[in-house]
Parts: C-alpha cells; sequence; structure tokens
C-alpha cells in the first residue's frame, strides 16, 4: 500500500496537560505555508509475512507523477519477486512516469483503490498515528527540523511491528 501526506509548519493543536492556570502557548514562525510531503509504502512479504515500512520526504514540495515514479523504482530495488502495488486513483499515480516504471519493471503491478476509500488503505492510519500522537503540538523552527523530526518518527515507527500490524489491521482488509 502507497500513500502520500503532507505536514505543515503549523502545529496539529491537542489537548494536553498543564499546571491550572498554565495554558500551553504554541509560538510558531511566520511561514505557515511551509510543509514537507511525503509518500511512504507499507509492505508485506508474501513468504514471510514481514512488515515493512518505506518512505520519502520532500521538504519545500510536493509528491508529482514523477517523485511517485522514482520511489516505486526505490521500492523495487529493495523488494525482491513480484510486487502488487495498491494505491488510490491520486494523479501522481498517473502519467508517463508511471507507465515507463511498469515498462522497466514487468514484475510490478498497480491496483486502484476504490474511489473515496482511504479507510481501506494502511498508510493513512499511519499519517494519523504521526499527526495526531507522534507530533500532535509540536512547532519545528524550520522546515528542514520538521523533516528531521518526521523521518525520526518513522524510523521508530519502521521498527514497531505492533504498529505496522495495527494500521493493516485497523484498514480492515484481509492482508494476512
Amino acid at each position: 500500500m502507497i500513500d502520500e501526506s503532507g505536514f505543515l509548519m503549523s502545529p496539529l493543536v491537542r489537548r494536553t496537560l498543564a499546571p491550572r492556570g498554565k495554558t500551553p502557548v504554541l509560538k510558531t514562525p511566520g511561514r505557515q505555508h511551509e510543509k514537507v510531503s511525503i509518500t511512504a509504502a507499507l509492505t508485506i512479504s508474501s513468504r514471510r509475512h514481514h512488515l515493512g515500512l518505506y518512505w520519502r520526504t520532500f521538504p519545500k514540495s510536493f509528491v508529482n507523477s514523477e517523485r511517485s515514479a522514482n520511489f516505486l523504482r526505490y521500492l523495487l530495488g529493495r523488494l525482491p519477486g513480484a510486487v502488487i502495488v495498491v494505491w488510490d486513483g491520486g494523479p501522481m499515480h498517473k502519467g508517463e512516469p508511471i507507465r515507463q516504471v511498469l515498462a522497466d519493471f514487468p514484475r510490478l503491478s498497480l491496483e486502484r483503490l476504490p474511489p473515496y476509500a482511504p479507510d481501506l488503505n494502511p498508510v493513512e492510519y499511519l499519517w494519523s498515528h504521526l499527526k495526531y500522537s507522534r507530533m500532535a503540538n509540536f512547532v519545528p523552527d524550520d522546515v528542514f527540523q520538521l523533516d528531521t523530526v518526521l523521518n525520526k518518527h518513522l524510523d521508530h515507527t519502521r521498527h514497531s511491528p505492533t504498529h505496522l500490524l495495527g494500521f493493516l489491521k485497523a484498514s480492515g482488509l484481509p492482508f494476512l
């Protein structure tokens, strides 16, 4: 499963504990429109049922079809055998760069999720975990600090089979 998301400089404000009368104040820098775009894949080995998490971040940028194609090439360099990618019908999953990857790698096949069905994509639960739990109330100094912290949390999550399995189970799809 592959999906994309964006993490903004402005924090996702969540309820927190604080001493009575000491309301926390989150001061943010002026450039609120900057973000880190990310594409991630949650993988399942067909033989060993091993779960994996792969990602690429793009500070101050976005995910387009060329970056999606490069991410597919990156995945194919790390995953042996036939690879089936399940993703939504976003514009970054279409176009000449994607067709070229399909032509270059006959072991790759692409499957689309039904329209308007983000709940079927386990990677959506990864985004929720990061945004509403790990990075809630986080105010970065700049977009590069946001990228560094995001990569740290993704690396931590990659080494947590409990989290990865939880994301798969939350989707309700019969993966395992």
